[in-house]
């Protein structure tokens, strides 16, 4: 740092233009350390700065209009500040800051409340988001801004940040990011990309969001040992796959979900695989719902356990598109076989078929019968003696016996 500007001894207790005026007259490079207080916003740093609070003591409040900070300058830190009062435009995505055509940049420890959206970046590299807790403005759920926002922007890490009673996370157009151990709650897409790719998404955790995970129009992307739970409504989705190719989904656990995992013509690209491997798929209403055409995946050492459906294939009553994948070596907690020899592998094919009891995949109003001796009986007179052939949903020729060999 080239010298520090340290604003002190001020007992006023609304800093009016203070901060501006601090950053306006330091050189490039400078550091601005802020004491306990409020400091009017909006303001704009428009040069290599680093600005200090004492975290939760010192305040800047926008006026209610507009991005309380912009960030027009590559090599600017903001660190340990409360950002508040945003306005309320879509149109001109009212934040609590906006960091745009920029590199190098930080934002850590910093809490944003009261604000439409909360970090939005735009043509952004090489940057570290992190440690930040953000919330929206005290809307209904699709009304509230993005807690966080990439639009073109490379290279940047997304660390321990937590979101809460914003609306979603969004990757758009934004490659080679890092996104990992944030958490995310009672919004609507934990996570959410388009058109991105070779990103990892890692260690994070979403519970009580209407989406966890949702990749589309995507490729190149890891998501690993992610956690997303109670994922419900009627778009409640844990981790969704839409026109995405070459991607890898291992050691997630998806739990409590009206879809543990949703694939949607997936992978896209001819030529392509998706691996789907040692992940936790348990006590969702489906464990993987397929829609669409959505082959090539390879699907292996999962645990789907507790599921009222492990499989979902809405292709129709001809054709079952989820067959046409590998499946291989998965734990099914609904497995009949036995293990002879020993080795940890059932002895014959785990394979599922539509029954009678399945007939509410087929016509959703059966599904109100679900469960009841009615439809009990008749699957039990199907297996029994089976008037047509059932549709055959999936075969996995080496089902493991055990759980912790999916593991």
């Amino acid at each position: 740092m080239r010298n520090f500007l340290v604003l002190m001894g001020i007992c006023s207790a609304l800093f009016s233009s203070v901060l501006q005026e601090a950053i306006d007259r330091a050189e490039p490079g400078s550091k601005i350390e802020l004491p306990a207080g409020i400091f009017e916003g909006n303001i704009l740093i428009d040069k290599p700065l680093v600005i200090v609070g004492k975290g939760s003591k010192t305040v800047i409040r926008g006026e209610g209009t507009g991005t309380v900070v912009k960030v027009r300058s590559s090599n600017v830190t903001l660190e340990g500040l409360v950002i508040e009062n945003s306005g309320s435009q879509y149109e001109t995505i009212d934040a609590a800051i906006s960091i745009k055509d920029s590199r190098f940049c930080t934002v850590r420890n910093c809490i944003i409340r009261d604000t439409l959206f909360g970090i939005d970046l735009q043509n952004v590299s090489n940057s570290v988001i992190e440690n930040n807790t953000i919330s929206s403005k005290d809307l209904e759920l699709g009304l509230r801004g993005d807690g966080i926002r990439l639009w073109y922007s490379n290279d940047n890490v997304l660390r321990n940040n937590r979101l809460i009673k914003s609306r979603d996370f969004v990757v758009w157009y934004s490659h080679g990011n890092l996104i990992e151990k944030n958490r995310g709650e009672y919004g609507r897409y934990s996570l959410h990309f388009m058109y991105a790719g070779k990103n990892i998404v890692r260690n994070n955790f979403y519970r009580h969001n209407s989406v966890g995970i949702f990749f589309m129009y995507s490729k190149d992307t890891v998501a690993e040992n992610n956690v997303v739970m109670s994922s419900v409504g009627t778009t409640g989705i844990g981790i969704g796959l839409k026109d995405a190719s070459n991607f890898t989904l291992k050691n997630n656990t998806v739990l409590y979900c009206a879809k543990g995992m949703y694939i949607d013509r997936s992978p896209y690209e001819p030529g392509t695989e998706n691996i789907i491997e040692s992940n936790k798929i348990m006590y969702n209403s489906i464990g993987i719902h397929f829609h669409s055409v959505s082959v090539a995946n390879l699907i292996t050492k999962n645990v789907f356990k507790g599921n009222i459906e492990n499989v979902y294939d809405d292709s129709g009553r001809e054709i079952t598109h989820s067959v046409q994948n590998r499946w291989v070596m998965n734990y099914w907690d609904d497995y009949q076989g036995f293990d002879k020899n020993r080795d940890g592998i059932g002895d014959t094919p785990y394979t599922l078929y539509y029954y009678a009891d399945k007939m509410w995949m087929l016509n959703p109003n059966v599904k109100f019968f679900y469960g009841s001796p009615v439809i009990s009986i008749l699957n039990f007179l199907a297996k029994l003696a089976p008037f047509s052939e059932p549709l055959k949903l999936l075969s996995d020729p080496k089902p493991l016996m055990y759980e912790k060999e999916a593991s």
